[in-house]
């Protein structure tokens, strides 16, 4: 049998080994590298159907995963105006106003990527925005995806007039005399407001959704671990499916929130292993904290505000209940947890899951923005990943700690930031991804992140040096180590034989380009279970 796809005069990189493979051409077939050879070899086996590529030497690597992102969540929620780039008031007041302009008579502003540090030290709220929204409902995403802030016209149109009670940690902020400021914590707080905004179309979504993945595989990306099924997100990936418009593999994570009953917990059992041939239902994503940024983290210790010091479960003890309920299950579970008592939780629970017994599981701590030396060498003690997003320490920290997250954890935890090099020594499995839209997406800037420790635009010195990672970490934590958390290691993350033949194909190695200039090597061809899904001009 003639194979799908052939690739000549390639330099085959394997991340296990960090080599460039002595074969310089690669046949594949039914979604697997079926032969390793010399181009004239391999060329042989080419028949009529068969799509054969010449990559003039470029280099070809097997497929970056990203370990966090939203896809279809994230096309949603990145409509409207991006604020990612203002750096202070007056550059988000003067973005408001321009998008307020172009709005009709009772139309909704929508806007994303809002980053605390912009507010300087005023409070973090609707006043601080000016009269821009008067009279405007507006909903505006802060960057860290757990928050939002919502114009007084937006939060008379939901209803919110004061403070609420909710089954997780969430909160809606008033004033002193119980007034809400229009900051919104938490998903419950935030979906409060968001169900009174009018939504996209389920048309809007599938073409926006097309677009961000069709963007995503341009960048690099072969895959990705979603780390939710909310909405629609489960018949956008098959329809996109059914209308041969899926260009990524996604391994998908439903959520299990606070008052899961047993029926909720057998629910999401049932759902595992749902999916096609490109995504599938594998996993669920369970929440221990908030964020560090606006004060929902679950820490040890109070940060500088008093804030961050609960569970996002108020009964913690009920979540371990579900994890290890899970864990027998044979349900591999995803936990976001960033705070040192947070991450610490996790951990307890899964201890307690593997000393019940069951099958084995590979369980994962999402995030892990600050934790203390004892216990790095739990995680590989219990199997447990650490997926780290290495670009939310360079895009939103500083190594000075002036900025909101590293003034509100102090001096000592803020040096505990991100601690991606001390976790892969201590023999952790490295997961690395973007939580994209907290932070972009292109697999090659998540990898230079993990390197250089610096904000894309190189404006910053590094923060923390000493946890980058190695050129062939950085690789490793986008190919071998998503594949081991998700139990596939056998057949994928590397360039070999029987392996998946997803492939991406770079112009140069990304071994040997420098760390700051790794995010602007052109990514040539991205194949996708043997099929290109984007190729550049160049090949």
């Amino acid at each position: 049998m003639h194979p799908d796809l052939v690739l000549l005069s390639a330099r085959l990189l394997d991340p296990a080994t960090g080599r460039l493979l002595p074969q310089t051409a690669l046949a594949a077939g039914a979604g697997r590298i079926t032969r390793l050879g010399d181009d004239r070899e391999i060329l042989a086996l080419a028949g009529p159907a068969t799509e054969v590529i010449d990559l003039g030497g470029a280099v070809a690597t097997a497929g970056f995963t990203d370990g966090h992102l939203h896809p279809v969540s994230g096309a949603e929620r990145t409509r409207g105006v991006d604020l990612s780039d203002c750096r202070d008031l007056p550059a988000v007041r003067a973005a408001l106003a321009r998008a307020a302009a172009g709005l009709g008579p009772g139309a909704w502003l929508r806007g994303w990527g809002l980053d605390p540090n912009a507010f300087g030290g005023q409070p973090l709220g609707a006043a601080a925005l000016g009269p821009v929204l008067d009279g405007v409902p507006a909903v505006i995403d802060l960057f860290d995806g757990h928050s939002v802030l919502a114009s007084a016209r937006a939060l008379e149109l939901a209803g919110i007039d004061g403070p609420r009670t909710f089954e997780q940690s969430a909160e809606i902020v008033c004033d002193p005399v119980g007034r809400p400021t229009g900051l919104l914590l938490e998903d419950a707080a935030c979906a409060l407001v968001e169900d009174a905004a009018p939504g996209p179309t389920e048309a809007e979504l599938l073409a926006r959704t097309a677009e961000v993945m069709r963007s995503m595989a341009a960048a690099g990306l072969t895959g990705g671990h979603a780390m939710d099924a909310v909405g629609t997100s489960l018949a956008t990936y098959a329809a996109l499916e059914a209308q041969d418009a899926l260009p990524l593999r996604l391994r998908v994570a439903p959520w299990c929130q606070p008052g899961a009953d047993a029926a909720a917990v057998a629910d999401l059992v049932r759902q595992q292993g749902a999916g096609g041939r490109l995504w599938r239902v594998d996993g669920v994503k369970m929440f221990m904290d908030g964020t560090i940024d606006n004060g929902t983290a679950w820490l040890e210790h109070p940060d500088c505000h008093g804030q961050s010091t609960h569970a996002f479960w108020p009964d913690p003890e009920q979540f371990t209940r579900v994890l290890g309920d899970l864990h027998r299950a044979g349900v591999p579970t995803a936990t976001h947890a960033i705070g040192d008592a947070a991450v610490r939780h996790v951990l307890d629970s899964v201890e307690k899951a593997l000393a019940e017994g069951g099958a084995p599981v590979r369980h994962r701590v999402e995030h892990i923005e600050t934790v203390p030396d004892d216990t790095l060498r739990r995680f590989a003690a219990l199997g447990v990943a650490a997926s780290m997003q290495p670009t939310h320490c360079c895009e939103f920290t500083r190594a000075d700690h002036t900025d909101n997250w590293s003034s509100r954890l102090g001096e000592v935890r803020a040096s505990r930031a991100f601690r991606c090099r001390d976790l892969w020594e201590a023999g952790a499995r490295v997961v690395l991804g973007s939580d994209w839209p907290i932070a972009p997406f292109p697999p090659l800037q998540v990898m230079a992140g993990a390197r250089h420790r610096r904000p894309r635009d190189l404006s910053l010195p590094p923060h923390g040096p000493e946890q980058a990672l190695t050129p062939l970490q950085a690789l490793q934590g986008m190919t071998l180590n998503p594949a081991w958390a998700a139990g596939e290691e056998q057949f994928a993350g590397r360039v070999a034989v029987g392996h998946r033949a997803d492939l991406t194909v770079l112009a140069d190695d990304p071994l040997a380009v420098p760390d700051t200039d790794l995010a602007a090597l052109p990514v040539l061809l991205t194949v996708v279970d043997g099929r290109p899904v984007h190729r550049s001009s160049a090949v």
